[in-house]
């Protein structure tokens, strides 16, 4: 049988795993085209087990139509790569499956110019997959109507094993992120310093020109960071939206809870929108931009170790249920709504 070409910019690093179980399910090639990225961790090599080639995103359209592959799976960065796919694919008669992770439209010219072309490729996609149940709203409130949720995982064994034993028992907060202004470094820093609380606050990335008070990390490799995880109360999560990006998930949230970590996050973040991150279940979720609602946040659970460390114990059984297992499934069942003789946009019954 042919492969299916899957077309993204990057392999995530925790997304490496998922892209191997599912070449082991169905067959599929990666065509990387880079670019930007928008992960905490650089891009990695792509698994060494996985067909993969790196492209032009103007090769991407002639690559799906050359009818070497069964189906294509196209995910939503790519100014070229993602129209050109679905183009191909129609004229082609491929099955086009999209995986979708904007659950907000950014208000760019760009983006707001898009909008028909995007419902257009939602209504006549053999499937949508989405990243979470906040996304998949979205994609129906514009025409979608065979969406499936592929949920958003990490490898729950590795970031689940035991962590270096905790050294400091005072109140310890967490951030991990880039350096941009949408992961919210600046609003964590200021709802600290209000919450004057006895304990730390580590920051995990490149950031320069950190205050004093403020533990700098720097950047970790993932035994590293786990261990930081590990020896923390709480993971702080407060990303806003900005004009260009809107927080699709947060993979750290699903790295911190199996720590059995305790998580404050933003109204903005995709994986409390999404419903991992439940308000008063496994975390606390407070109006992105506002420190002062994380800062009464901060104070709330440091004030309460017991109900912080219980808010934990249960983000580690909830995330249990993220699987690469799931979100391999996700795909394996959007190629099934579409045989690979049907045109792009048809649908089994």
């Amino acid at each position: 049988m042919k492969p299916v070409l899957f077309v993204t910019g990057h392999v995530a690093a925790d997304r490496a795993g998922a892209f191997e179980l599912l070449h082991e399910r169905v067959s599929i090639e990666l065509a990387l085209y880079g670019g930007r990225h928008q992960h905490g961790t650089p891009p990695q090599a792509p698994p060494a087990a996985v067909p993969h080639r790196f492209v032009d995103q103007r090769e991407v359209g002639p690559l799906v139509a050359s009818g070497a592959y069964r189906a294509v799976v196209v995910g939503t960065g790519g100014r070229l790569a993602l129209p050109a796919a679905w183009r191909a694919a129609r004229r082609s008669r491929v099955p086009f499956i999209f995986w979708a992770a904007l659950w907000r439209t950014p208000r760019t010219a760009a983006h707001l110019a898009a909008t028909p072309l995007m419902r257009q490729i939602y209504r006549d996609a053999a499937a949508v997959v989405t990243y979470g149940d906040h996304v998949s709203a979205y994609v129906r409130r514009h025409g979608a109507t065979r969406v499936l949720v592929a949920p958003q995982a990490v490898d729950n064994e590795f970031w689940a094993a035991a962590a270096a034993p905790r050294t400091d028992e005072r109140f310890a907060a967490l951030f991990v992120g880039r350096p941009a202004r949408e992961k919210g470094l600046a609003v964590a820093l200021a709802a600290w310093r209000r919450a004057a609380l006895d304990g730390t606050l580590t920051v995990v990335g490149e950031h320069p020109g950190l205050p004093a008070d403020v533990v700098a990390a720097g950047r970790l490799d993932p035994v590293g960071l786990r261990n930081f995880y590990g020896a923390c109360d709480v993971l702080v999560v407060p990303s806003v939206s900005t004009r260009r990006f809107i927080e699709p998930w947060g993979l750290v949230v699903n790295e911190a809870m199996n720590q059995g970590v305790a998580i404050i996050a933003s109204n903005a973040v995709g994986a409390a929108a999404g419903g991992l991150v439940r308000d008063g279940r496994n975390g606390l979720i407070v109006p992105a931009g506002d420190p002062d609602a994380m800062s009464d946040a901060l104070a709330e659970l440091a004030g309460d170790r017991a109900r912080c460390a219980a808010l934990g114990t249960t983000g580690r059984q909830d995330v249990s249920a993220y699987t690469y297992d799931r979100w391999v499934d996700a795909f394996v069942q959007a190629l099934k709504l579409s045989p690979p003789s049907a045109p792009a946009g048809s649908v089994t019954r």
